[in-house]
């Protein structure tokens, strides 16, 4: 009996005892499938470097529809077929484009785009994230996106993996014909200041881990120190057994909601103390291959 006894009471302290939080990479591992919306093949673009390997570039339309259209334009008139990485900047940027700069542009191509660096507020669906920024009134998420608004404004944030438009001085020079990608430490100053027009979803790892470049804001010297593009295509023109998909995780999902507050609120086994705050950038919605 007094076995049985003790038995009963090491049962009784199991259950009790708190279970471990679920992680943030838990919760979106344990996302059921209706967590998930596609990623539209039209604004996917599929990059394909000298030795095959592919970086996934998702574009936004809504934040940048004149850029994002010329990009479509570019791709589909071969324009980053045989361009290359130029430029790698230690923890800032890697940026890529056609090493003949003077190359014929297609004709439908706008060449002085209006600066789409931010776009009215109202008619979007804004999640706020709920913490402080130093930056903007306010962070949070549109359609997955990192977003800040501040007096009827909303734009897009400059966090690692964004994509954004080159440019010359003047904000009405930057045609798509250059792009970069955010490889450091958010450089939330360039907010409103360049347009942003996607962010990389897979591949980032082959742009990210380049040797720097040496010359002035880490331009290559030489065009052998270049990264060749081999091509670059939109997905939704590619056969359909050779389509990527991708998946980006609903911000009205349940689990979006956990997968902030975990993110915010680290209380796994590693964490002595949670931080009880999230910076946007530190909250990149997640994305995956669907299954």
């Amino acid at each position: 009996m007094k076995r049985g006894r003790g038995w009963l009471c090491l049962a009784l302290t199991a259950l009790a005892a708190p279970l471990a939080a679920a992680t943030p990479n838990d919760i979106v591992a344990q996302a059921p499938a209706s967590a998930w919306k596609a990623i539209d093949p039209h604004f996917l673009i599929m990059l394909t470097l000298e030795d095959g390997r592919q970086v996934a570039i998702q574009l936004t339309p809504r934040f940048a529809p004149i850029h994002v259209a010329n990009i479509v334009t570019l791709v589909r008139a071969g324009w980053f077929d045989g361009a290359a990485v130029t430029r790698v900047q230690d923890n800032y940027v890697v940026q890529w484009a056609r090493p003949d700069a003077g190359s014929q542009r297609p004709a439908a191509l706008v060449r002085h785009p209006p600066a789409e660096y931010e776009r009215p507020a109202a008619g979007l669906v804004f999640r706020p994230l709920g913490f402080r920024d130093s930056y903007a009134a306010e962070t949070g998420h549109v359609d997955g996106w990192p977003v800040a608004r501040e007096g009827g404004a909303a734009w897009l944030v400059h966090c690692y993996g964004m994509v954004g438009v080159g440019r010359d001085m003047a904000p009405d020079t930057g045609d798509g014909t250059e792009l970069y990608a955010v490889i450091g430490q958010a450089p939330r100053h360039l907010d409103r200041n360049i347009a942003l027009v996607g962010r990389i979803v897979e591949g980032m790892e082959w742009l990210s881990a380049r040797p720097r470049g040496t010359g002035p804001l880490g331009f290559y010297k030489d065009e052998a120190s270049a990264l060749p593009i081999r091509s670059a295509k939109i997905a939704a023109d590619l056969p359909a057994e050779q389509r990527p998909r991708f998946e980006v995780l609903d911000q009205t999902s349940p689990a979006f909601a956990q997968w902030i507050h975990a993110r915010a609120n680290r209380k796994d086994d590693f964490f002595v103390r949670p931080a009880g705050a999230v910076d946007v950038c530190n909250a990149s919605t997640p994305v995956r291959r669907a299954p």
